[in-house]
């Protein structure tokens, strides 16, 4: 079997004629829309089509150039991804938090409201007075997220009693 040294050079001719100096004209034509390309690059893209080789299993000559080139940008932006992280965690947890003590407030007023029910109690306040039940009516219909419920009528009524008292 034949053995090639590292670096192999073959040579195309082209020939004085029509179809060699058309060919010709479009390899240089393609070229120079495509600096990137060389004779090389060229020729032995046009070898592996017509030997009929898919791509995949092409070797990519300078995936290994773009590799090493891309190493320093991957890290970059996994150095930048861990920082957005981070920051992005801090706030939620910070706005978790405090959800939660508001949660908890709320919770304490909820109870404060219910031992109020409960024992009937009636809020007074300089200008008038308000019975428990207009409370939680009024509390339940400002709070957006717990629709008001219906007064029982016998605290409805009892409210009454207890205003005119």
């Amino acid at each position: 079997m034949f053995q090639w040294s590292k670096k192999v050079v073959k040579s195309v001719t082209f020939n004085p004629g029509v179809a060699d100096e058309s060919l010709l004209a479009l390899v240089e034509s393609y070229l120079e829309k495509q600096p990137d390309k060389t004779f090389s690059d060229l020729c032995k893209d046009a070898l592996w089509q017509s030997l009929c080789v898919p791509e995949s299993v092409r070797p990519g000559p300078k995936a290994a150039a773009a590799a090493t080139v891309e190493q320093p940008q991957i890290a970059e932006m996994q150095r930048q991804l861990a920082d957005l992280e981070e920051r992005f965690f801090a706030k939620e947890s910070n706005r978790l938090e405090m959800m939660e003590r508001q949660l908890s407030s709320l919770s304490q007023q909820v109870a404060q409201l219910a031992m109020m029910v409960n024992q009937g109690l009636i809020i007074q306040h300089p200008t008038h007075s308000l019975s428990v039940a207009e409370v939680v009516h009024t509390t339940s219909a400002a709070n957006n997220n717990i629709p008001p419920q219906d007064v029982d009528p016998v605290i409805s009524r009892l409210s009454q009693y207890l205003d005119d008292f």
